[in-house]
This record gives C-alpha cells, structure tokens and sequence, in this order.
C-alpha cells in the first residue's frame, strides 16, 4: 500500500489529539468543581475547554476523516467495519456536546461537559473493541467465466 508512513502519521496525530482533549476534558471538570469555592478559578474551566478541548476534538475529528479517506484511496473498505457505524454517530454528539460544554460551564453547570466525557469513554470502548462487532459482508462478484456459461444456457 503507497503512503502508508502517511496513514500512520495521522493516525498517530487522531490519537494524540484525542488524548489532549481527554485530559484537558478532566482538568477543565476537576476545575469547574473548585470554581464554586475560589473566585481565583472563575471562567477557567470554560477557558480551558474552549481552547483546549474544543480545539483537540476538532482535530481529531478531522484526522478521523482524513483516515477514511486515505484508506478509502488505497483500495480499503472502512465502512465495512459494523464498529464505525457505531462509532460515527457518537463522535458526531461528542463534538455537539464539546461545543456547547464552554458555554454552559460559564454558567456553572458540567451536564453537557461530563456528557462529553461520557460519549468519549464510550467511543473509545467501541474503538477498542471494534474487532468484536464483525465486519459486514458482501456478497462476492461472479467470475466472468462462470456468468458467461449461464448466458449461454
């Protein structure tokens, strides 16, 4: 397969932006909790997802297409996999929910950032896990030779 330091390369960089994004996610939580008692942490914890966490995800929303597509290129069939249809759906509610955290943590209230990090854990379970879902089957070509007896019949 040509490219293929190429495919790694992203795939190195989708995970370690998810892992920025994951333990930014943490610290902003963790500091939205002393918010509430010191006034010195106020707005940090909406600062820090809003660049750092929102940022992360983006990316690595972007590396995740761009892996599709490079695989996609090279003869691959990555929609064959029965995990990313389960996989696509939460990382598209994850962005939702990151972009909406930085607004509402302002506000004082983590719903929507420890929805988040939820979705994240789950996504990350189907990821890894994702040899147990199978792959969907289809069904293989007829060889010419076998296609041109029957016509003839």
């Amino acid at each position: 397969m040509p490219h293929f330091e190429l495919f790694n390369l992203v795939k190195w960089f989708h995970f370690l932006t998810m892992a920025i994004g994951a333990g930014a996610m943490v610290v902003a939580l963790l500091i939205s909790g002393m918010e509430e008692d010191q006034e010195a942490f106020r707005g940090l914890s909406a600062l820090l997802w809003k660049k750092v966490v929102a940022w992360a995800f983006r990316l690595a929303f972007l590396m995740g297409i761009i892996l599709i597509g490079i695989l996609s290129q090279h003869g691959g069939r990555p929609f064959d996999a029965r995990y990313l249809w389960i996989k696509l759906p939460m990382v598209v509610l994850l962005l939702a929910a990151t972009e909406m955290s930085a607004k509402t943590l302002v506000k004082g209230r983590r719903g929507a950032a420890l929805l988040a990090l939820l979705l994240f854990l789950l996504v990350s379970l189907v990821a890894h896990n994702s040899a147990s879902f199978g792959v969907r089957k289809r069904p293989l070509p007829a060889p010419a030779q076998l296609s041109a007896a029957t016509d003839m019949k």
